[in-house]
């Protein structure tokens, strides 16, 4: 894949994945309210009855999935986001991770819901949640300000056996 293709999956990714956080927001700013949403909750405990090698995340209040990953070995708290074409990252976590300065390149143009950015293209060693984990797993670093937590994209999810959502309920088999 060619930086060209890299920049034109990216595109709008991020920014898709942003809005629909924004809009509790931004409907409780136009009503005069003061709201705060936090997208990302605490970990539901995972359903004890899932099969081995599969994991149970319950939707939170917003209808998202979320929970505690593990991105190359560190606990990260993440949003499942099947919009994004790559795990998302701002650049505090990156460098918690062990991606340096010299190793982030913020060539690729990226379009974000908070305008146009730079990303860094990285590699993750592995991602996991719960017994499910996925090893070589592409994901962009953006600046912090333009990315305020980890979404975890298709480039994780594409290396499971598969992913459902059914009755708030997402299901990831490995």
């Amino acid at each position: 894949m060619n930086a060209r293709d890299l920049v034109l999956l990216t595109i709008g990714v991020v920014a898709a994945s942003q809005v629909p956080q924004l809009m509790p927001s931004l409907n409780a700013m136009n009503a005069g309210q003061v709201e705060t949403v936090s997208s990302i909750e605490p970990e539901p405990k995972p359903n004890v009855s899932a099969p081995l090698g599969s994991y149970v995340l319950e939707a939170n209040r917003s209808g998202h999935f979320g929970g505690n990953f593990v991105l190359n070995g560190k606990s990260v708290p993440g949003m499942i986001d099947t919009g994004a074409t790559f795990v998302a990252m701002n650049e505090t976590t990156a460098k918690r991770l062990g991606f340096t300065g010299n190793s982030l390149d913020y060539r690729y143009a990226v379009n974000t819901a908070n305008g146009p950015a730079e990303a860094a293209h990285v590699l993750l060693d592995r991602v996991e949640i719960g017994g499910v984990r996925a090893q070589s797993v592409e994901a962009f670093v953006l600046k912090d300000q333009s990315l305020n937590e980890t979404l975890i994209g298709m480039s994780f999810l594409k290396k499971l056996k598969s992913f459902a959502v059914e009755n708030d309920r997402m299901v990831l088999k490995q």
